[in-house]
């Protein structure tokens, strides 16, 4: 999944300059969602927790060029390749630093489910996904998936995310993503696992 320089219209490789930029449009693009918004209630909270989050979460996708931007990263995907995951201590650490109690208690919970759903064969995994939302509605984050599962496609492999609302988990299916477990813990909102089998 590398490529060149990011140019509109053209999906690729996001650079280590728009770096900053790729994690404010997940901000943006998060700033409703169910999960993230019962993580971090508070705005000010919410907008200084999340990119340490997604840096935890995803970041890697950067450093092995497999952060994928559009329209100058008005649109981003952060995939991980087989064997790669996310940096769980310093994960831990952002969620133990910024959630409250019982909030990081639960996430805890949810964690250990999202473990035990994670596929045991090699995988691409998606953990955060995004469109600025001024952006959103012109197929954007689409192009990007189909991009992404193209190459899943050509390298036989499956492809596994997380969906947390129910309209992003509508998007997924229409791209050959099946629910096979539905994650909750607590008062948690739910979590959908979702994997796609590598078309011939």
């Amino acid at each position: 999944m590398v490529g060149s320089a990011v140019t509109s219209g053209d999906v690729d490789v996001i650079r280590a300059a728009d770096r900053e930029r790729a994690v404010v449009t997940l901000t943006l693009a998060f700033a409703s969602d169910p999960l993230a918004r019962w993580n971090w209630p508070d705005t000010y909270q919410y907008a200084t927790s999340w990119p340490k989050f997604v840096e935890a979460f995803a970041g890697r996708a950067f450093d092995h060029g497999t952060a994928h931007g559009l329209d100058n990263c008005r649109a981003v995907a952060l995939w991980l390749s087989p064997g790669l995951g996310p940096d769980e201590e310093t994960l831990m650490e952002v969620a133990r630093d910024s959630m409250d109690g019982k909030v990081f208690q639960d996430t805890m919970g949810l964690f250990e489910q999202m473990d035990a759903a994670h596929p045991t064969v090699d995988h691409w995994y998606l953990p955060v996904t995004g469109v600025d939302p001024v952006a959103q509605g012109h197929r954007l984050g689409s192009t990007l998936m189909q991009h992404a599962l193209a190459i899943c496609d050509s390298e036989g492999l499956p492809a596994y995310l997380e969906a947390t609302s129910p309209r992003s988990r509508r998007l997924y299916e229409r791209l050959g993503f099946d629910v096979t477990e539905v994650i909750q813990s607590g008062t948690s909102p739910p979590v959908w696992a979702m994997l796609r089998p590598p078309r011939s």
